[in-house]
């Protein structure tokens, strides 16, 4: 008999049942005895109100919050969530309203209306966390609420990809009841309005989700209930798969661990899934440090760089170098940094150094998340270290903290030069683009680029196609090149590793490389 209870050890699975069985969550079509989904990850959350979020918490508020709009399994385009409906109403794409679903609840029983879509928005502004969510909406002029179940959204100039905007756990729904106008929530908790609602929650260790009964959106729950532990090493996460004390790993595999399940995991009973994605690494430079300031400097590192040796050496080829900002896959995709750096070359990089009148090694100091991106991120920039100490040009000092405190060192500007990975907000190459730029950013660091900010994505934006804007695409790449603000690194791949008991992985990952953990479930329970 299959026991699905020996994924937990004994005494968490006893309490995890009680607890959920005690909340009363299981649907009607749920087995009595259905364990939680446990999933494994690297990524734990930095916080929990959505207003100060443009980051990796965004996997957890998808699974306990609601938009707007939000994406079916396997589906690419943004479908009505919390709304029925949702669409421009003028020819310019500047007015964009919503009707909200009927009777709307928070997981406490309080009603979601209009009034509480405004009042999230409102606040994301309001707050204006350095760093966070504000920056996706520049082009919002204000939010209007038309009746108890229809909200409207002026735009200061078209945007054709403000849709997508509503898309992203950002923009999350909360209770107006729960959380201050002007400022962040800091109880630990979460009154959302999601799939599951957050049953417990331990900094750092794990979030039990279980079925949040209020809920009426386009989730098919497939499970009653799902525990996400946080791992801070890789290979920690794997032996737990092994050991079947997780089911599941999202987020966070090693380059090493990754090829062992390629090749073992039919023999060691698991499964290795690859999903596409558009994920990012690449290094921030800080224009307030006097060393990573200057061009010279910027164009020096971009022109020693190997990045396929670091592909190959360190990631063992499941991830590709990359040229650009914008992915490929994506419309307007270039190869700007190999077009003109081309392939590494010391002497290059020493006579760019020389022109601008620098004959010492430069020294650096490069900062790494030490949890965030899975135990390959360490030994990754001991190789970027080893290259750029190896031209002889460069003194490199490497420097790490958790992902929590890395994020608030950033916004604060304290790093010279950083590694961040980018998994997109929406498969659009302006989520590529407009993050990075402007006084108010995703990375903290001001970037003034007023021919993107002011010329480029006005013109894109206003373009309702978005299989034409390639050319404004290409420009604002190129204006990334010319600067060296930011210097691309690789491309990846997605990989979602499983007990073979468990089905649903191939549509789990949704277009932001969000998993949606609804879709997971025991193959013996459905």
């Amino acid at each position: 008999m299959f026991i699905r209870n020996r994924y937990l050890p004994p005494l968490a699975a006893l309490a995890s049942i009680s607890m959920v069985a005690g909340c009363g969550v299981f649907s009607s079509d749920a087995s009595g005895d259905e364990a939680p989904v446990v999933v494994g990850t690297t990524s734990a959350p930095a916080t929990l109100d959505p207003a100060a979020s443009w980051d990796n918490s965004w996997e957890l508020f998808r699974n306990v919050y609601q938009t707007l709009l939000n994406y079916s399994p396997g589906g690419a385009e943004p479908e009505p969530d919390a709304a029925e409906s949702c669409g421009f109403t003028d020819g310019s794409s500047t007015v964009y309203s919503c009707k909200l679903r009927k009777g709307l609840k928070f997981s406490d029983g309080h009603a979601l209306d209009a009034k509480a879509v405004k009042y999230s928005i409102d606040r994301i502004k309001k707050i204006n966390v350095n760093g966070g969510p504000a920056g996706l909406l520049g082009t919002l002029s204000r939010v209007q609420v038309k009746s108890d179940r229809e909200v409207v959204f002026h735009l200061s100039q078209p945007d054709a990809t403000f849709p997508l905007v509503l898309t992203t756990p950002a923009m999350s729904i909360v209770d107006p009841e729960e959380y201050p106008a002007d400022a962040l929530r800091k109880d630990g908790k979460i009154s959302g309005s999601g799939p599951y609602s957050l049953a417990s929650f331990e900094e750092g260790k794990k979030a039990e989700l279980v079925r949040n009964d209020n809920y009426k959106g386009i989730a098919d729950r497939k499970n009653s209930a799902v525990t996400i532990r946080y791992f801070q090493k890789s290979d920690e996460m794997v032996k737990a798969l092994k050991d079947k004390e997780i089911a599941v790993i999202y987020r966070g595999l090693g380059a090493s661990d990754t090829v062992d399940l390629q090749t073992n995991q039919k023999a060691e009973g698991l499964q290795l899934v690859e999903n596409p994605t558009t994920e990012i690494s690449y290094l921030v430079f800080n224009p307030s440090d006097p060393w990573a300031a200057k061009p010279a400097v910027r164009k020096a590192v971009a022109q020693v760089i190997d990045r396929p040796a670091l592909a190959h050496n360190v990631y063992k080829d499941t991830v590709e170098p990359l040229y650009s900002m914008v992915p490929r896959g994506l419309v307007g995709h270039t190869t700007g940094f190999f077009d003109d750096f081309g392939a590494p070359s010391v002497p290059k990089a020493e006579q760019i150094l020389k022109e601008a009148g620098i004959t010492d090694r430069v020294p650096l100091t490069l900062w790494y998340t030490s949890d965030r991106y899975g135990s390959t991120t360490k030994p990754a920039f001991e190789e970027l270290k080893r290259q750029l100490e190896a031209s002889d040009l460069f003194k490199v000092t490497l420097k790490s903290r958790p992902w929590k405190s890395y994020v608030e060192g950033y916004q604060k500007g304290e790093y010279p030069v950083f590694g961040r990975g980018w998994f997109p907000d929406f498969n659009d190459a302006d989520n590529f683009i407009a993050p990075f730029v402007g006084e108010q950013n995703a990375l903290g660091t001001p970037y003034e680029a007023p021919e993107i900010t002011n010329k480029l994505l006005p013109e894109s934006r206003a373009e309702s196609d978005r299989g034409a804007v390639a050319e404004q695409v290409k420009e604002a790449q190129q204006i990334f090149v010319d600067d060296v603000r930011l210097l691309p690194l690789w491309q990846g791949k997605q990989y979602v590793a499983a007990n073979e008991e468990i089905a649903g992985l191939e549509k789990v990952i949704d277009p932001a490389t969000m998993m949606d953990m609804w879709e997971l479930y025991w193959k013996a329970s459905w």
